[in-house]
C-alpha cells in the first residue's frame, strides 16, 4: 500500500500526486508553509489526507516556532497564524477544518506547560490522526463491502483511495474490502476531468493491488450504467450536510443522476469527520473555484483557444435523494439522513 503521508525526522513527507502515474516522487515539507502549499497545489489531495496533512502542518509549525522571546502570548499568536494559513488553503473539504480544530483543542489543553511538552503533544496528536484515519478507512471498507454485488462492475469517480487518505481509502477501501472478502468484481474508473484523478491515480492504485480496472471518460458513464454491467457506484466525499447532501469532485452529481435513472445504487463512503451537521443542506457548502489553466491545458499543453472563458468548480453537490447509503466507520446511514447521520455521531 502506498504511503501517502508520513512524519519522518521532524518533517512531513508525502507522495507528490501531481507527478503520478509517470513518476513516483516524494516531497519533504519542513515548514507549515510548505504543507499549506502542498495542500493548495494538490501535491496532496483528498479530504481525509488533507486533514492529516493539516494536523501535521500545525505540529510542524509549533515544532519550529521561533524561540525568540517565546512566552505564552507569542506562541499563541504564532499558533493562530499557523492555523489560519492552513485553513485558507482549500474551502470545501471539511476534514481540513476538523483536523485544525482538533489540534487547537490539544494546544489549549496543554497551555502553560513547557514548550517541549506542547510540541511533544501536538506531534503525538498529529501521528494519532494519521493512524486513526487508516483504521477508520478499514472500518469503512468492512461496513461497505457487504453492499457490493458479487460478480459485477463497480463504478467510481475521482480518487477516494489510499492516496486520498492516510492509507487504504474510503470508496476504494470498500472495493478493496469486497475483494478481500472474496467477491469477484472489477472496477470502472471515470477519468475525472479536468485534473484526471481517476485516470492518473485510481487506475494506478488499483493496478498496484491487482484489481481489474477499466478507464472510461466521464461522458461514458451513462452508457455503461444503462448496460446492466454495473452493480453499484461508490464514491468518496469532501463534505456531507445534515440532510445527506454530498459535496464531492465535480461530475459526481451527473453520475448519481444517471445511476438513479438506471436503478443502480449510488453509495458514498466517508469518515464521520466529513459530516458537517452544522449545515442544513448542501446549498451552504462552499465550492472551491480553481484556475482556468486546469481546463484549457492538459499537462501544460494548451487544448483551447487563447482567451477562452472558463468556469472551473472543483466540486458539485449531489442531493440526498440520489444517495442510496452513506458508509462510515460507525455504520451505514440511509434516508432519512437527518435522523440516521445524527445517530452515527451521537
Amino acid at each position: 500500500m502506498v504511503e501517502t503521508i508520513q512524519w519522518i525526522d521532524g518533517a512531513v513527507v508525502m507522495i507528490d500526486q501531481t507527478r503520478l502515474p509517470l513518476e513516483e516522487k516524494y516531497v519533504t515539507c519542513r515548514s507549515y508553509q510548505d504543507v499549506a502549499t502542498a495542500i493548495r497545489d494538490m501535491t496532496i489531495r483528498g479530504a481525509p489526507a488533507i486533514g492529516v496533512a493539516a494536523a501535521m502542518g500545525v505540529a510542524l509549525g509549533v515544532l519550529h516556532a521561533s524561540e525568540t522571546d517565546l512566552d505564552a502570548r507569542t506562541l499563541d499568536t504564532q499558533m493562530e497564524e499557523i492555523c489560519a494559513t492552513l485553513a485558507a488553503t482549500r474551502p470545501t473539504a471539511v476534514n481540513l477544518f476538523w483536523a485544525i480544530d482538533r489540534m487547537k483543542r490539544v494546544y489549549a489543553s496543554v497551555a502553560g506547560q513547557p514548550i517541549g511538552e506542547i510540541r511533544r503533544r501536538l506531534v503525538e496528536e498529529a501521528l494519532l490522526v494519521r493512524e486513526e484515519d487508516i483504521a477508520i478507512c478499514r472500518a469503512i471498507g468492512r461496513n461497505g463491502a457487504v453492499l457490493v454485488p458479487d460478480r459485477k462492475t463497480v463504478l467510481t469517480h475521482c480518487n477516494a483511495g489510499a492516496l486520498a487518505t492516510a492509507g487504504y481509502g474510503t470508496a476504494l477501501g470498500v472495493i478493496r474490502a469486497a475483494v478481500e472478502a472474496g467477491k469477484q468484481i472489477d472496477v470502472f474508473a471515470d477519468e475525472t476531468r479536468p485534473f484526471l484523478q481517476g485516470a492518473r491515480l485510481t487506475v494506478w492504485e488499483l493496478q498496484q493491488d491487482g484489481i481489474p480496472t477499466t478507464l472510461i471518460t466521464d461522458n461514458m458513464a451513462g452508457h455503461f450504467l444503462k448496460s446492466g454491467r454495473i452493480g453499484c457506484v461508490v464514491v468518496g466525499a469532501d463534505r456531507i450536510a445534515a440532510n445527506g447532501d454530498v459535496a464531492n469532485k465535480v461530475g459526481t452529481y451527473s453520475v448519481a443522476v444517471l445511476a438513479k435513472e438506471n436503478g443502480v445504487p449510488f453509495f458514498v463512503a466517508a469518515p464521520i469527520s466529513t459530516l458537517d451537521l452544522s449545515l442544513a443542506s448542501g446549498g451552504a457548502i462552499p465550492i472551491e473555484q480553481r484556475a482556468a489553466e486546469e481546463v484549457t491545458h492538459v499537462f501544460g499543453h494548451r487544448i483551447a483557444p487563447e482567451g477562452t472563458v472558463v468556469e472551473n468548480p472543483a466540486f458539485d453537490v449531489t442531493p440526498a435523494r440520489y444517495v442510496a447509503a452513506i458508509i462510515t466507520e460507525e455504520g451505514v446511514a440511509r434516508a432519512p439522513y437527518e435522523e440516521s447521520l445524527k445517530k452515527l455521531v451521537s
